[in-house]
């Protein structure tokens, strides 16, 4: 045969493989197909569109309008479909099977897909960590106003607290719930743009005890958790939570007044390096407060050595800024061009420039204002006996500071403490302190939401589409998480302390789902065919000493990539 009449066709596999397995242990095929129902007038169906939009949220993000683009250069059974599917996978096409997922019954089919993630990979579910962010959208939105469809609320997209410093942005919050066992999350929410944070957690929290079944987890929050409402709400109903106790609650006031003159019983909770080398390890130490909050609750205060040097290094660092800013005011009102003329002017401008740099509990002002007489000639010419003069007064303004030691002396005997609040009344203080020190690792969650994910921008304008889109965010985000418990565990269990999953061969100690399909992003699958397009023979990938290692971790055969013949 003519070599030049045959053809080598590469069809790319990557990461899917092993996320395609993660999505059969989860079912999602079978749930997706039970609760969005496929119509005989649809070319393709609902689930195996909204399985390629989650496959490639978990791979890599391609918008909603390249997403034919990007399944065509993988092996099509690869993304869920057949070779004559990926040519309708359009942007119109997709748009309208996530409004069909918003239109079916989410709830039950989340609730569904979590449960089964529960059972299948023993998740523990007795403290569950909750937190919410902004997802900055470009536009108008004009119809994503808050109207319902199908009897369902559409989420409203508005201007908010943005916590991605974009205030002139339009928004949405995403709400979500994850495990301390993994940061698996179990639960999200979409709500309005301008919802504050205070007001979801009452709505969480019970969301959460229908999914459970239970109300003895410990729900884990910022210190938004801890109004007298929101604590009331949970402990009445047998619930448990932990929080850090607000600074604008009196409770907070009461104790750092009280440590001025008297030194707490602290309890070393811990030892752990910094990571200036020129300082001594950090110290964390608890005590459990005499006095309960005022709703009766337990409060815990943590005092860490590492937090006192750097609260004190921020507040003279403040004082510094203050003083210089108020010398350069000086130096304005000094100048006969300064358009500042009053002491009410004067002040205010002072007050501002102390605020902007946080300083001012330590400064206090004082505006000085002097006048300065001087004498000109009514007329010109060369003085004589008889040469008249005007009196000219001219009012100069000074402001004079003084750093207020006492209130610097009281601020620094709490230099490093900060307080929880809990209602928990067996977990000893240490625990607590562990668990609230967890919250950071749902942070991770939002960063992947917004990195990995790539959350926005959205390309989107039907506020159903984005919440269905949204809600593939949710289980591809369900998806990395799993994949990434079960390879950290699995590292536990063979004593491995890292992977060579790094450039260089470098240590990974705890790998992510991104790192872990990136080492297989460019494995492939080559079919040599003849032109008639049969395939003489294929060659399947030979697979790397560190790819195999992590298909072992993984419990995945290497057969997903070479399947035995």
């Amino acid at each position: 045969m003519d070599v030049t009449d045959l053809d080598l066709e590469t069809q790319l596999l990557g990461g899917l493989p092993i996320v395609n397995v993660f999505y059969e242990r989860l079912g999602l095929d079978r749930l997706l197909e039970t609760h969005v129902p496929d119509d005989p007038r649809l070319r393709l169906s609902p689930a195996a569109a909204l399985g390629v939009v989650i496959r490639n949220l978990v791979v890599r993000h391609a918008p909603v309008y390249a997403l034919g683009e990007w399944a065509s250069r993988y092996d099509p059974s690869a993304v869920g479909l057949t070779p004559d599917d990926v040519e309708l996978l359009n942007d119109d096409r997709v748009g309208r099977m996530l409004a069909r997922l918003f239109d079916a019954d989410r709830a039950s089919l989340l609730t569904r897909l979590v449960l089964d993630a529960v059972a299948t990979f023993d998740i523990d579910l007795s403290r569950l960590h909750n937190d919410s962010t902004s997802l900055k959208l470009s536009g108008a939105y004009e119809q994503a106003n808050g109207h319902t469809r199908g009897g369902k609320p559409t989420p409203a997209v508005k201007h908010g607290f943005s916590k991605d410093h974009r205030p002139d942005l339009k928004q949405l919050v995403w709400i979500l719930t994850v495990t301390a066992d993994g940061a698996v999350p179990i639960a999200f929410r979409v709500a309005d743009g301008n919802t504050a944070d205070v007001t979801t957690h009452i709505d969480t929290w019970d969301a959460l005890v229908a999914l459970t079944g239970e109300v003895g987890f410990l729900y884990v929050a910022d210190a938004k958790l801890a109004t007298f409402d929101n604590c009331r709400h949970i402990h009445t109903r047998g619930g448990r939570f932990l929080s850090v106790l607000p600074a604008s609650r009196r409770e907070d006031r009461i104790f750092r007044d009280w440590v001025v003159t008297n030194t707490p019983d602290w309890v070393e909770a811990m030892r752990r390096p910094t990571r200036d080398t020129d300082h001594p390890e950090d110290v964390v130490s608890t005590y459990e407060d005499h006095l309960p909050s005022a709703d009766g609750h337990r409060i815990i205060w943590i005092h860490s050595t590492a937090k006192a040097r750097r609260d004190a290094h921020r507040r003279h660092q403040a004082i510094a800024k203050a003083i210089a800013a108020i010398d350069a005011l000086n130096r304005r009102l000094a100048s006969p061009r300064c358009r500042i003329k009053t002491v009410v002017a004067a002040e205010a401008e002072a007050r501002e420039a102390i605020a902007e740099v946080n300083a001012t509990r330590w400064i206090n002002i004082e505006i000085e204002q002097d006048t300065v007489e001087s004498f000109r000639q009514a007329k010109r010419g060369r003085p004589g006996p008889n040469t008249a003069y005007i009196k000219v007064s001219r009012t100069t303004l000074r402001v004079r500071f003084a750093v207020d030691e006492d209130q610097v002396t009281h601020d620094a005997a709490s230099d490093g403490m900060w307080p929880l609040i809990t209602n928990d009344r067996d977990m000893p203080a240490n625990e607590l302190f562990d668990a609230y020190r967890w919250q950071p690792n749902l942070e991770k969650r939002h960063a992947q939401l917004k990195g990995t994910q790539l959350v926005a921008p959205m390309w989107l304008r039907d506020p159903a589409r984005i919440e269905g889109l949204l809600t593939c965010h949710f289980i591809a985000m369900l998806i990395a998480s799993l994949i990434e418990r079960t390879i950290r565990h699995a590292m536990a269990g063979a004593g491995l302390d890292e992977l060579s999953l790094y450039p260089e061969d470098r240590g990974c100690p705890a790998p992510t789902t991104a790192r872990i399909l990136e080492i297989f992003s460019g494995v492939a699958r080559h079919e040599l065919t003849d032109t008639d397009g049969i395939v003489l023979r294929t060659f399947h990938p030979e697979l790397t000493d560190l790819q195999r290692q992590v298909l072992d971790l993984l419990d995945i055969p290497t057969s997903v990539y070479s399947p035995v013949t």
